[in-house]
């Protein structure tokens, strides 16, 4: 062999070994990101905290704290009641004037769900704890979501206001019941819903805030051009549950690709998608940690 020879097949050699180097490299570091998305990332609850002021909260009302969580998703494989155990304890903790969930308390029909979701019963709130079903309530059987919301002393508001008052001051509080409640084909547009809007809103005082639970967000634009709403929350989407950085959600459920996570500002109302506490399988989660948001409202 010659000196030249032997000089190329070195160099080969080494670009052989760089290239398997690096793709063992590539191969550590998907195996690294699979084992964070699935195991870490998914467990690492993010607490987020808004002070927003509202237009119409009256002075009674001045430091309100609404703590806002969403897509529980009891499965008894990840949101087992063990886990659900610790977020009711940290969520406790935030010391919250009331609790709101945006539905999507189970991903199917499963007896054991309703052992996992009766730990909403340790949740302390000193206006309650409500909430409004989600697309995978209604399949997995609506009535018996209802038994385990009763029981876990969640109150549901299908189409419903609630209001507060401190004296004479009023904050309203109007749950919209699901706006794909067959969770299959394609959904209907969110302007059909917005005569069931429009009929809640003509029964509110027009004075207090007001503030709308739905759980599929791009229902956002109905809500904003009523008029009557200072801010809707919403989840449904996960934040996409998998985020690529310069890219996106590499995937959205239909009702959410408008708002999918995240503050909006629409006009004179605000809009909050909460990325969720549980998961849809398979349970990945990157770039886009659980979350817990509270909110504290101030008077103008």
């Amino acid at each position: 062999m010659s000196k030249e020879q032997g000089k190329h097949l070195m160099v080969r050699r080494a670009f052989l070994k760089g290239s398997l180097a690096a793709t063992a490299g590539v191969g550590v570091a998907g195996a690294g990101t699979l084992y964070y998305a699935h195991n870490i990332e998914p467990t690492w609850f993010d607490l987020t905290h808004y002070q927003f002021h509202l237009p119409r909260l009256t002075s009674a009302f001045h430091g309100y704290r609404l703590l806002h969580i969403t897509d529980i998703h009891a499965d008894n494989t990840f949101m087992t009641a063990h886990r659900l155990v610790g977020l009711v304890e940290t969520i406790n903790t935030l010391q919250a004037d009331m609790i709101v969930i945006t539905g999507d308390f189970v991903t199917d029909y499963l007896p054991a769900a309703k052992q996992v979701l009766a730990e909403l019963r340790k949740l302390h709130a000193s206006d309650g704890v409500f909430g409004v079903l989600g697309n995978h309530d209604h399949p997995s059987g609506v009535e018996w979501v209802r038994e385990c919301l009763q029981s876990a002393q969640v109150t549901e508001l299908p189409n419903q206001t609630h209001t507060l008052r401190r004296g004479s001051e009023m904050l309203h509080l109007v749950g919209l019941d699901d706006l794909w409640p067959s969770n299959r084909g394609k959904a209907a547009s969110v302007w059909t819903h917005q005569p069931l809007l429009q009929e809640l809103t003509d029964s509110l005082p027009a004075e207090g805030a007001a503030i709308l639970l739905v759980h599929e967000p791009d229902f956002a634009d109905v809500a904003a051009a009523n008029g009557r709403f200072d801010l809707e929350l919403s989840g449904h989407s996960h934040g996409g549950q998998v985020r690529i950085p310069f890219y996106g959600p590499l995937i959205l459920p239909q009702l959410s690709h408008k708002y999918p996570l995240g503050l909006y500002h629409l006009d004179k109302m605000l809009h909050y998608t909460n990325r969720g506490l549980g998961m849809l399988s398979p349970h990945f989660r990157l770039s886009c940690r659980p979350e817990i948001a509270i909110f504290e409202f101030l008077h103008p």
